[in-house]
């Protein structure tokens, strides 16, 4: 299985689509633009998550591919890194 096919990436993907959905009823219904601002940031957010774990996922996968399973010690070091991909 391809890691950009993680199940939890794509149930994200998934909710977000949904929202994005909701927020063009919203527009269309011509309600207020606070509250689909409001929308909009909670689908940026999600987005912003999930391309944290893409990413993360990512580098992981490849890190594998080159040395192996990686013990769970690295894992954690790793998760600090996939910290710092939500700032790029």
């Amino acid at each position: 299985m391809s890691h950009a096919a993680n199940p939890d990436l794509l149930n994200r993907l998934k909710r977000a689509q949904g929202h994005l959905g909701k927020i063009i009823e919203m527009v269309g219904e011509g309600r207020d633009g606070l509250q689909i601002a409001q929308q909009m940031q909670a689908v940026i957010a999600a987005i912003d998550k999930t391309k944290t774990l893409l990413v993360t996922d990512h580098i992981e996968h490849h890190l594998e591919e080159v040395i192996g399973p990686l013990p769970q010690a690295m894992r954690g070091e790793l998760a600090k890194l996939g910290e710092l991909a939500k700032y790029l």
